[in-house]
């Protein structure tokens, strides 16, 4: 499984990260958040984080514009639509050479034959809690619900993913093929500030078991 840590903002608090190598580092650019990037993250920073960890910017009903405005300053490589975006505007963004991550909230009435109008202009799925924000709601959904999610198209799991449950989650990705796991406010301090010890126990923990199971 990949690794996505998401709702970064700090300079100092990114630069600790960098050196956990994540796969991918999410940035929130969507002004509601607690995690919004604001104006004080410096663009010539985000562009030298190494290219062997993809830079994703999260973003909820924003304009086509206001995105690949976005991805250039900062020079991003996917795009992840956290709001209502209809397939349409995933087919426009994407045809501008950007990467996108379609995130949807997950709960017991969800339609996945709905994600077959998304496949063809998507990368990737995201699967998070239906909660009161778009994201960082800190709780899980019900995971059986993906067994009903045809896994055509790789997907991050979100939600509440913290130390306590890394275990269910290993555990269920040796039954469903999740691509990666995005982790935001379990591993905080406070929103938009990472804990990197626990993060740290996080890393270690997946990749030993991806170690064990390839010597099994």
């Amino acid at each position: 499984m990949k690794v996505k840590v998401c709702g970064m903002r700090q300079q100092g608090n990114i630069e600790e990260l960098i050196e956990l190598q994540p796969n991918f580092i999410g940035f929130i650019f969507s002004e509601k958040s607690p995690r919004f990037v604001g104006i004080d993250l410096d663009p010539a920073f985000v562009k030298n984080i190494p290219n062997t960890i993809k830079k994703v910017g999260v973003f909820v009903n924003a304009s086509p514009g206001y995105i690949l405005d976005t991805v250039k300053k900062y020079d991003l490589q996917y795009a992840q639509l956290h709001g209502n975006e209809l397939p349409d505007m995933c087919r426009s963004i994407r045809q501008k050479g950007v990467n996108i991550i379609k995130a949807f909230s997950i709960h017991d009435q969800f339609n996945f034959a709905m994600l077959n109008n998304y496949k063809s202009f998507c990368d990737m799925f995201l699967f998070d809690t239906k909660g009161d924000a778009p994201g960082g709601n800190g709780k899980t959904f019900d995971w059986n619900l993906l067994k009903k999610y045809d896994n055509e198209k790789p997907f991050f799991l979100s939600g509440g993913i913290g130390p306590d449950n890394i275990d269910e989650v290993i555990a269920l990705s040796k039954s469903m093929p999740i691509y990666g796991i995005d982790v935001n406010s379990m591993f905080e301090t406070e929103p938009g500030l990472k804990d990197i010890s626990k993060l740290k126990e996080l890393f270690e923990k997946v990749r030993v078991k991806k170690g064990e199971e390839a010597q099994a």
